[in-house]
């Protein structure tokens, strides 16, 4: 019971914000995690670099916020994850639909 205690009471316990952003903050590589199952034509390249660095901003909040928030830290850092996985789909995609643009114009 008392390690209950000292974690409700601790500066990253349930009563503080450095506890609930990050439980939130799960839902945006969850999310990403399942898009990843949606063709890469549907990803927005714009929207998917500006969460990169959105995530890259808030990883280093995360480290360097006062008690280190290391919930947040790794919740961050696995959206990077997904997100620069996704970059790469999008890319791919990108490049195999203007190869296949290629080959059709030197068929013509």
């Amino acid at each position: 019971m008392k390690i209950l205690r000292t974690f409700w009471n601790s500066p990253i316990g349930p009563k503080t914000t450095h506890f609930w952003g990050p439980v939130f903050g799960w839902s945006i590589p969850l999310a990403a995690v399942a898009d990843t199952q949606k063709p890469p034509e549907m990803i927005s390249g714009t929207m998917t670099g500006m969460m990169c660095g959105y995530s890259a901003v808030f990883m280093r909040f995360a480290w360097m916020v006062q008690p280190r928030n290391l919930h947040l830290l790794v919740c961050h850092a696995s959206n990077e994850t997904v997100q620069l996985y996704q970059l790469y789909r999008f890319f791919n995609a990108q490049g195999h639909s203007q190869n296949q643009e290629e080959e059709e114009a030197e068929t013509k």
